[in-house]
């Protein structure tokens, strides 16, 4: 083997300029296939890490996956006569034995449940009326189901806890309405029951939407304005790992029968663009390594037409087809490992300087940074691409040398 190296590396160094344009082909591939995977993976964690924290790993809604089969057709399950139209019975909507499902959900490592009431609301100030949605949660457990609290300007949820008649409310709705801390709501139910709220904190997601429409407040306050005592139609649930979330759902539906979605199934058309989009990107970046991968490959069978002499006399000395083979081998591996340990520090600075970019995108205030994976499986599959690349651009040529009649070069045949 060490003959073999010696002689892959005499033939690299027969072509100075030659194979150092090669193995730059590979160092800059490396450095922007690291830069791109890296940014489109860091863009894509960002996404799922907002779309992950800003809601529920798991909501337990006040509903069932498939609509309960009448009485007449369970009865009469082959019946000649059809039975249509008939209006199911009306019933108080709710999760009925929320609070012992809750305590139940507690008790599993990891998890972390709460139950809220939600519902519509009409807020009247100032001659104007606004649609908001209601958000009635035990303030003690909001630090732990939702991320209001990273998101508050105004207040803190301490100050919902020490006032029951408190609401939070976005920072878009108080700037449309003139609002300001301290000031006093009157909200109307669609029941008839009108409640003042005392406004005692102020937050800003920066959804425009989310923070102009949605407000929280004491779950017994909403329970109260919608006449629903003692009734919860969701139970939220936090876990420590969200991949485990989809898998526990199913479980969960299994056991209390009610409708349980993850976070996963909610966003499933989304994880199916995101899928889409990394292989849109990995055969992109990919295509950079593939054509640096050409310049090995043309380096390698100059070599080898260069070198069949050598090859001649090498076989003429004892050397098998496969040993001439590993020699133009060991060419494209020294070359792809040289590009693949000069890339990845060239990527890393790349990566750096992408972090150092800051915009504002459209529609927002805050300058926001390049997101920028710094994960191992991103230096591996650069690595790994680019070596593999520059083993199949080397294997062709190496085929080809060890193929090579000595008989037929030294008789001067070829």
């Amino acid at each position: 083997m060490n003959n073999f190296l010696y002689i892959a590396i005499k033939y690299i160094l027969s072509r100075k300029r030659q194979s150092l344009v090669s193995v730059m082909g590979i160092v800059i591939g490396v450095a922007f296939f690291l830069a791109i995977s890296s940014l489109m993976q860091g863009s894509q964690n960002d996404f799922i890490a907002r779309l992950v924290d800003n809601s529920p790993h798991i909501t337990i809604s006040d509903d069932y996956r498939s609509a309960d089969t009448q009485p007449v057709t369970k009865i009469y399950p082959a019946a000649v006569i059809e039975l249509r139209n008939v209006k199911p019975e009306s019933e108080s909507r709710g999760i009925r034995g929320y609070r012992q499902i809750v305590e139940d959900l507690r008790k599993i490592p990891g998890v972390r449940a709460s139950a809220s009431l939600t519902g519509q609301s009409i807020l009247s100030y100032a001659g104007r009326d606004v649609t908001i949605a209601l958000n009635g949660m035990i303030p003690q457990d909001m630090r732990d189901i939702t991320t209001i609290d990273e998101h508050m300007v105004e207040g803190d949820l301490d100050a919902l806890i020490a006032n029951r008649n408190g609401i939070i409310v976005g920072q878009e709705l108080m700037r449309k309405q003139s609002l300001s801390l301290g000031e006093n709501i009157t909200l109307a139910a669609s029941t008839g029951q009108v409640r003042t709220f005392k406004i005692v904190g102020v937050f800003r997601t920066g959804r425009v939407q989310y923070d102009e429409t949605q407000a929280f407040v004491d779950i017994k306050r909403v329970q109260a304005l919608m006449n629903r005592s003692n009734r919860a139609n969701t139970i939220m649930i936090k876990l420590d790992n969200p991949e485990k979330a989809r898998e526990l759902a199913r479980e969960i539906e299994t056991v209390v029968g009610y409708k349980s979605v993850s976070w996963q199934e909610a966003s499933e058309d989304i994880m199916s663009t995101l899928a889409i989009r990394n292989i849109i990107m990995y055969s992109v970046v990919s295509a950079v390594l593939i054509v640096a991968a050409f310049g090995i490959y043309n380096i390698i069978s100059t070599v080898v037409m260069e070198k069949h002499k050598d090859i001649a006399i090498l076989k003429s000395m004892g050397y098998r087809a496969y040993d001439i083979q590993m020699i133009f081998l060991l060419q494209g591996i020294i070359l792809g490992v040289w590009g693949v340990l000069a890339g990845l520090p060239l990527g890393c600075l790349l990566m750096v300087g992408l972090m150092q970019i800051k915009f504002t995108p459209p529609g927002g205030t805050d300058l926001v940074s390049m997101p920028i994976d710094w994960g191992v499986p991103q230096f591996l599959i650069a690595a790994v691409f680019a070596f593999a690349a520059s083993l199949l651009a080397s294997y062709l040529p190496a085929r080809k040398g060890a193929r090579v009649l000595p008989i037929d070069i030294l008789r001067g045949g070829q």
